[in-house]
C-alpha cells in the first residue's frame, strides 16, 4: 500500500515565500528566522515529496520543474491551514498600514495579494499618501505600522533599504537648450519634490511645474505622455520611461533610507508585517 506523504505547513510556508521573493534571505527576513532554517525546511519537504523544488545557485534561486508544478497547490495549502486556524479565532484582526507614495512600487498589489493568502483572517486598511502626512498619522494613533522615506527631522524606525532617485522622462522627451526644465512633481508638500528642486537650483538650472500632485501614478502618467521630467524612485519608475540626468546634465540626486515605524504587538500581526516588509529589504538595481 502507498504511503502518503505527510507536509508540513511550515515548510511549504517558507517553500511559497522563496519561490515568491526568489530568496533565501529575504524569505527567512519574512519568517523572522535564519537562511539555514528556511534550506532545513525546504530539504525536509522535498524530503517528503521526493522531488527537487528549488534550484539554488551563488546568484540565482529558481524553481525546478516540478517546483512551478507544486507552486499553485502550496499557496492553496497555506491558505487552507490559515482559514482552519482563523476559524478558532473569535475576534477578527486588523491592521492600519501606511505606505508612501514614492515608495510603494508596481508589485505592491501582488505583495497585499500574496500577504492575504497568507493570513486570510487579517483584515488589513492601506493607505497611501506623502510620508509626512503617514509619519503625523502614525504619531497621532491612526495608522498600526508605516513604511516610509526617512525625513530629515526624524531617526526613529526601522531602516529597510537604501532607495536611489533618477530624473526621468519618456523615451522620446525632448528638452531645448535655454527652456525652463518641465517637471511633474507631488504636492510641495513631498519631501523627494523638495529634494529635487533644491538640487536643481544648486546647480543653477531652471525650471517650471508643468503637472503637480494627483498622486504617483498621475506624476508618472504625466511623464509617459512625454509633458515633463519627473523625480521618482527607480522602484516605482515602470517600464516604457527612462532616466535622462546625465544625458540632459542634471544634478544627481541623493539617495534616502525606506524606514519601518509600528506598533504592533501581536505575533500574528507582526508575522504579516514581516512577509510585506521582506519585499523592501533588497533595492532593485536600476535598469539602464
Amino acid at each position: 500500500m502507498a504511503i502518503m506523504a505527510t507536509l508540513d505547513v511550515d515548510a511549504v510556508q517558507a517553500f511559497v515565500l522563496v519561490a515568491d521573493f526568489q530568496s533565501f534571505t529575504r524569505a527567512a527576513e519574512a519568517l523572522d528566522t535564519s537562511q539555514a532554517a528556511i534550506s532545513v525546511k525546504l530539504k525536509r519537504l522535498e524530503d517528503r515529496l521526493g522531488e527537487k523544488l528549488i534550484e539554488r545557485t551563488p546568484r540565482l534561486v529558481r524553481l525546478s520543474a516540478r517546483g512551478a508544478a507544486f507552486l499553485g497547490v502550496a499557496r492553496e495549502f497555506v491558505a487552507a491551514h490559515e482559514r482552519a486556524v482563523a476559524g478558532l479565532t473569535s475576534a477578527p484582526r486588523r491592521f492600519t498600514l501606511g505606505i508612501a507614495d514614492q515608495v510603494a512600487g508596481p508589485e505592491l498589489p501582488v505583495l497585499l495579494s500574496r500577504l492575504h493568502s497568507y493570513d486570510p483572517a487579517l483584515l488589513i486598511e492601506v493607505q497611501i499618501e506623502a510620508s509626512r502626512n503617514l509619519l503625523d498619522a502614525f504619531d497621532r494613533g491612526v495608522l498600526d505600522a508605516a513604511i516610509v522615506r526617512r525625513e530629515d527631522d526624524r531617526r526613529d524606525g526601522e531602516v529597510l533599504a537604501q532607495e536611489r532617485f533618477g530624473w526621468f522622462a519618456s523615451s522620446g522627451f525632448e528638452h531645448r537648450e535655454g527652456e525652463a526644465l518641465r517637471l511633474a512633481s507631488l504636492a510641495a508638500s513631498c519631501g523627494v519634490r523638495n529634494i529635487a528642486t533644491r538640487a536643481l537650483d544648486a546647480a543653477g538650472v531652471s525650471w517650471i511645474e508643468v503637472f503637480v500632485g494627483g498622486g504617483t501614478a498621475a506624476v508618472i502618467a504625466a511623464v509617459s505622455a512625454g509633458l515633463a521630467v519627473a523625480a521618482l524612485a527607480y522602484r516605482v519608475a515602470p517600464v516604457g520611461i527612462v532616466e535622462v540626468g546625465e544625458r540632459l546634465g542634471l544634478p544627481p540626486l541623493p539617495s534616502s533610507e525606506i524606514v519601518l515605524h509600528s506598533t504592533l504587538s501581536d505575533a500574528r500581526s507582526r508575522g504579516a508585517l514581516r512577509t510585506l516588509v521582506a519585499a523592501f529589504r533588497e533595492h532593485r538595481a536600476p535598469s539602464s
